[in-house]
């Protein structure tokens, strides 16, 4: 196992930039939010860890990239910001989610609150549901793990069409699994982020997906016609779980994330790191770096604490309900403490 440690030196002008009037900006920030930042940067803090390598095949070592600081992304010409007129995320959901209407309906609601609690500041909102076969788009049966495909690039004209006036950006949601080409076996998602759009799928997500037993793969091999869409009315979809909601929650941030301008992140241990497999993704944290923190903040003027704290309450509230659908929280627990530990630090200083 690799450990990547940046010098502390490198980190603080990560964070804080060499130019003057962001330097400047910096000092905006109350005198606890820059100890919180600037105290997560040093070696050892209980906090924020840095990234571990674990083999050739994670992220790092197989996509190299240049590391963006905060002042690359905030000059960065094509990053996109909300303003006035464009303040809502929304989600569109394709094709079916979950055993049971209600369920599926909840899931969608936990997810929507809890981008709303992380984009702190903006308008999540969730457009109607559609069927598979609203969008018009070409499907397949993947040749390897024999379970049904949708065509992710038509997705996105889909959505392109669909996108509301007053949209920051779009991004639509599915449990059926994606293909970006025809010489490609799948992908995870794929977004335009000129366009402020993505659609990403969650079925590989499922702890059983890569097992034969898996209920989503194809018994017997079928002759699919293009148009003809009657082959997803009754198709699986995953079981509603704790851990299927925290992987669609991380995987949804970070992907929005991006449509911010937000690159993939090498500095610390953070939502924003790529990954290349189920493994690595586990492996990654729910929580944004100081550093991509502070892009996210700037792009949207939220205070620390205040975000903090509508994560906190979106994993508390109800939790512990006795209702037949309570939220499954338990994957969150260890985000709970931690953010906890967070709000000690935030509130114990008086701006």
């Amino acid at each position: 196992m690799q450990v990547i440690k940046h010098p502390v030196e490198r980190l603080h002008t990560a964070l804080l930039s060499t130019r003057k009037d962001l330097i400047k900006t910096f000092q905006k920030f109350s005198r606890a939010e820059k100890t919180f930042l600037e105290d997560g940067l040093l070696p050892g803090n209980s906090l924020f860890s840095p990234i571990t390598i674990h083999s050739d095949s994670d992220w790092i070592p197989a996509h190299p990239e240049d590391l963006q600081d905060f002042q690359s992304f905030y000059i960065n010409p094509y990053r996109r910001s909300p303003d006035r007129g464009h303040k809502t995320i929304y989600i569109q959901t394709i094709g079916s989610f979950g055993e049971g209407a209600v369920v599926a309906e909840q899931y969608v609601e936990w997810m929507k609150d809890y981008c709303q609690a992380f984009f702190y500041g903006l308008v999540v909102k969730l457009l109607p549901p559609v069927t598979v076969a609203s969008t018009a788009c070409s499907f397949r049966v993947n040749n390897n793990t024999h379970n049904l495909q949708l065509h992710a690039g038509e997705l996105l004209n889909f959505l392109k069409k669909k996108k509301p006036r007053d949209a920051f950006c779009i991004v639509g949601i599915t449990m059926i699994d994606l293909y970006p080409k025809e010489s490609w076996n799948f992908v995870f998602g794929q977004a335009s982020l000129t366009e402020g759009m993505g659609v990403f799928s969650f079925a590989r997500y499922d702890e059983h997906f890569y097992e034969r037993s898996y209920a989503g793969r194809l018994k017997k091999k079928i002759e699919l016609k293009q148009g003809d869409y009657s082959v997803f009315d009754s198709y699986y979809t995953p079981p509603i779980t704790s851990i299927l909601l925290l992987r669609s929650c991380k995987t949804l941030t970070h992907e929005i994330g991006h449509i911010f301008g937000v690159e993939h992140c090498q500095w610390l241990n953070c939502v924003m790191q790529g990954s290349n497999h189920l493994v690595e993704s586990d492996r990654r944290t729910l929580v944004l770096c100081p550093i991509c923190l502070r892009k996210l903040q700037s792009a949207i003027g939220f205070k620390i604490a205040d975000r903090y704290k509508a994560i906190l309450h979106w994993i508390e509230d109800g939790a512990d309900s006795n209702g037949q659908h309570s939220k499954p929280t338990q994957a969150f627990q260890e985000y709970k403490d931690w953010l906890y530990k967070c709000l000690e630090i935030l509130d114990s200083e008086t701006p």
